[in-house]
């Protein structure tokens, strides 16, 4: 027998669809087969006897040539593998999804690098002459003041960075052009709609377009019949309800974060708010399908308009918590839920701890309850100062609830609630008689936000949100409160208790004392991972909190998430310096 030698490895490149250009390229280790045009001759049984006991009869460097073969075939794939360890910067970023520890290392060596100055200056030529040719020049800007308000936030401390340019557009097709743009420049893209984020989320750290889709708010279509609308991402959640009610249509979105968010902000988020204790979060199929415009510019609709779809796995939540990082929402089909009478109840209690049980228990009893808030002794005092609520609470630990259901089944409701809480502590219990009284009452919780500012005279305020198992939110908030108390920062404790969401909301009035809070929240986040928590329930990760990934989700976790990002997104041009930890982009 004789043996050829040939290589044992091959390096082939191997370029994917639609990627002129060489844009995501990879490269593939094939194993090479002996006789790759046909099919090797069965042995029979006395060839296999034969080849056995030859085989066994030998060893050490006089064996057959078949042992020498696979000594040197192990010896190969060895010093290749080494080869390919000691030279991973050699490799471009991988869309295989490989081992954790070696794609890391792979896409820290080959970090995406975007244009040169002059590249940047030709795309905002390019968008000029674009808009221009439209006759929406006014849509193109580098006004500074434009430029700071598109990448600074006033409600966020993190490090930020304003964009090069900023594009207001009216359509897909216009969001389309620009991202055809960036692609051809290599200039990245931050979107932005209603600016209400906190982590940091519309920040540009490597400069570029700042597409604002603001004005793309139109609500396109009602059907009241199968519950459901179709939005463009700019519309906000409040005006969308408030529009609905206008009409008498008795439908309503149900996920309210803050006040002035919009759709594709929401979206991109994984927003809830307080009615997430009975409708869930942004993942709950609230939302049916999103017109996408992807980082290639290509447009993709991620499903159709019924109800519920088993074709295939649901794209639609590809993009939802993505924060525009993996493509551009559009359009948006909301599910709408069916606008029910509330009741609004206010209780008190001597700590969290029994708070959080009384609201547990009222939530499995199956109580009609749509909202249900925590808000601390600190927290109910700036309400009082503040005087936004129209009315005085007493300062003590407090849960505020929201009831869903007719007027008749009300009254059973109040009383049963009312006993079940005073077995936990509960005292000066409120429950409202009329629709006026329900809004008075609730205006306390509405005003928590902004009173806090009362209790420091020219403070500023440090707003985060953590999420834990309803059981672990009293240790939470206890540990967190004594935390900040030690460090003498002033703050406040309120949030979701129904599921286990809480926010802090810290004071500070100079650069040394917005060090102190920001070590607190620090601690604060990692104490909630501790417990078996999140870093965010409902803010987001931004710029924020992308360091605390890795410790939450696991690295397999995360390298799961940027493969799928280097395969839809290879250049990282959308949103850059969000959710991925080990994506770090290379400003030329």
């Amino acid at each position: 027998m004789s043996v050829v030698t040939r290589p044992l490895l091959t390096l082939r490149r191997v370029t994917p669809l639609n990627t002129a250009r060489g844009v995501g390229r990879s490269i593939r280790l094939q194993p090479i087969r002996h006789n790759s045009t046909s099919v090797p001759p069965r042995q029979t049984p006395s060839a296999l006897s034969s080849s056995s006991s030859s085989s066994s009869g030998s060893s050490g460097p006089k064996g057959t040539p078949i042992s020498s073969a696979f000594y040197a075939l192990s010896l190969a794939l060895f010093c290749g593998a080494g080869y390919l360890i000691g030279n991973v910067s050699a490799l471009p970023p991988s869309t295989s999804l490989v081992d954790s520890s070696f794609a890391i290392a792979h896409q820290l060596a080959n970090q995406p690098k975007y244009g040169s100055h002059k590249d940047y200056h030709s795309a905002i030529e390019e968008l000029t002459q674009l808009f221009e040719s439209k006759g929406k020049g006014d849509q193109v800007s580098t006004d500074d003041a434009d430029l700071e308000s598109h990448g600074i936030s006033d409600w966020s401390y993190h490090e930020a960075k304003k964009p090069t340019v900023v594009v207001w557009v009216d359509s897909t097709e216009e969001v389309q052009q620009v991202v055809k743009i960036a692609q051809k420049w290599k200039v990245p893209i931050t979107p932005f709609s209603g600016g209400t984020s906190l982590e940091g989320h519309f920040s540009s750290p490597f400069g570029g377009i700042s597409i604002d889709v603001s004005r793309m708010d139109k609500i396109l279509e009602i059907s009241e019949a199968d519950g459901d609308v179709i939005v463009q991402p700019g519309v906000k959640w409040d005006d969308l309800n408030a529009h609905l009610a206008k009409k008498g249509i008795p439908l309503f979105f149900p996920l309210d974060p803050a006040p002035g968010a919009t759709i594709g902000g929401m979206a991109g988020t994984s927003c809830s708010g307080t009615n997430a204790v009975r409708y869930g979060t942004a993942k709950a199929e609230w939302f049916l399908n999103f017109t996408v415009v992807l980082p290639s510019g290509e447009v993709i609709k991620t499903r159709q308009r019924a109800r519920k779809s088993s074709a295939g796995w649901d794209t639609t939540k590809l993009f939802i918590g993505a924060e525009g990082t993996l493509g551009i929402i559009t359009e948006a089909t909301l599910r709408l839920a069916p606008l029910l009478p509330t009741k609004v109840a206010v209780v008190t209690f001597p700590g969290v701890e029994e708070a959080v049980r009384a609201a547990t228990e009222v939530v499995n009893a199956g109580f009609p309850v749509q909202c249900v808030e925590y808000l601390d002794g600190r927290t109910m005092e700036a309400i009082n100062k503040g005087g936004m609520a129209g009315k005085q609470y007493k300062e003590v630990d407090s849960l505020f609830f929201k009831f869903q259901g007719s007027d008749a089944s009300m009254s059973e409701v109040s009383k049963s609630v009312q006993s079940l809480t005073k077995k936990h502590g509960g005292a000066n219990f409120e429950f409202s008689k009329s629709d006026k009284e329900a809004k008075d009452l609730w205006e306390g919780r509405k005003a928590a936000l902004w009173s806090v500012l009362a209790l420091k005279d020219g403070a500023r305020v440090w707003t985060t949100d953590v999420c834990v198992p309803i059981s672990k939110l009293p240790r939470l908030v206890r540990e967190t409160s004594e935390d900040f108390e030690k460090r003498g920062i002033t703050a406040c404790h309120f949030g979701h208790v129904g599921d286990g969401n809480v926010h802090s909301l810290a004071l500070f009035t100079n650069e040394e004392e917005l060090k102190v809070v920001e070590h607190a929240v620090h601690d604060m986040v990692e104490r909630a991972i501790r417990l078996d928590g999140t870093c965010t329930g409902e803010h987001g990760v931004g710029v924020g909190k992308i360091g605390y990934l890795p410790t939450e989700l696991g690295v397999g976790t995360v390298n799961l998430m940027e493969t799928v990002k280097r395969t839809l997104d290879p250049h990282n041009i959308l949103n850059p310096g969000k959710i991925y930890p080990n994506i770090k982009p290379q400003s030329q």
